[in-house]
C-alpha cells in the first residue's frame, strides 16, 4: 500500500509540475505582449498566434493526465482537490495564451501608435505578469496573504482598462483604431482576470474552502 501512494503522489507532483511548466511559458509570452503589439513587422506576431496550438497541447496533456489519476488511482479528498484544481488553473491558463494571441491578431490589423494607450498597455501587462509571478510563490510557500493580496490586484488592471476605455480612446478620430484599442485593453483585461481565478483556486487546494466563502465570513 506504501508503494501505491507512492507512485500515486510521484504522479500526482508530475501532474503538478506539467500546471508549473504551463505557467511558466504563459509568463514568457505574458512580458512580450506589448513588445509583439508595437513591432515594426508583424512576423512575431503571426508566430504568437501560431504558436498557441502548443499552450492547448500542454493543457490537452494536463486535461488527460488527470483524468487518469481519478479513474485509475481513486484519489482521497484532500489530492482529489488538487487534481481538480489543476484542470481549472490549466484552463485558466490556457486562456491567458488565448488573450495574447488575440493581442497579436490585433498587431496583424493595425499597428497602435499613441504613447500613453501603450503605456498604458504596458502597464496593465506589467501588472498582470507580476500577479503571475506572485501567484507561483504563494503556492509554492502556502502564503494565504498573499493570495489575498493578489486577488485584489486584479483590481489594478481594471483600473487603467477603465482609463483606457473611457479616456484614451476618445484621442482617435479613427473608428476602426478606437476598436483595436478597446479590444486590446480588454484581452489585457481578461488576463488579470484569469490570474485572479488561479489564486482562487491555489486558496482553495490549501484551504479546502472556496475564496469567496472566506472573504464572507
Amino acid at each position: 500500500m506504501t508503494l501505491y501512494r507512492e507512485k500515486f503522489h510521484e504522479q500526482l507532483h508530475a501532474l503538478i509540475n506539467e500546471c508549473i511548466n504551463l505557467g511558466e511559458e504563459c509568463h514568457k509570452r505574458l512580458a512580450r505582449t506589448v513588445e509583439i503589439l508595437v513591432a515594426e513587422n508583424i512576423d512575431e506576431a503571426r508566430q504568437v498566434v501560431r504558436d498557441d496550438s502548443e499552450i492547448n497541447k500542454m493543457e490537452a496533456d494536463i486535461n488527460a493526465h488527470a483524468i487518469n489519476l481519478i479513474t485509475t488511482q481513486q484519489p482521497v479528498a484532500t489530492d482529489l482537490r488538487m487534481i481538480i484544481s489543476c484542470i481549472k488553473i490549466a484552463d485558466n491558463l490556457e486562456r491567458i495564451a488565448d488573450n495574447i494571441s488575440n493581442v497579436a491578431e490585433v498587431r496583424k490589423r493595425i499597428k497602435i501608435t499613441n504613447e500613453r494607450t501603450l503605456l498604458r498597455f504596458k502597464t496593465m501587462e506589467r501588472l498582470a505578469s507580476l500577479m503571475l509571478e506572485d501567484v507561483y510563490t504563494a503556492f509554492k510557500e502556502d502564503d494565504m496573504d498573499l493570495l489575498h493580496e493578489i486577488i485584489l490586484r486584479d483590481q489594478d488592471i481594471d483600473a487603467v482598462f477603465v482609463q483606457i476605455t473611457t479616456s484614451d480612446i476618445f484621442e482617435e478620430s479613427d473608428a476602426f483604431l478606437t476598436g483595436q484599442i478597446q479590444l486590446t485593453a480588454k484581452y489585457l483585461e481578461r488576463i488579470g482576470d484569469h490570474i485572479k481565478s488561479i489564486a482562487e483556486h491555489i486558496y482553495y487546494i490549501h484551504t479546502g474552502d472556496p475564496y469567496e466563502k472566506s472573504k464572507s465570513e
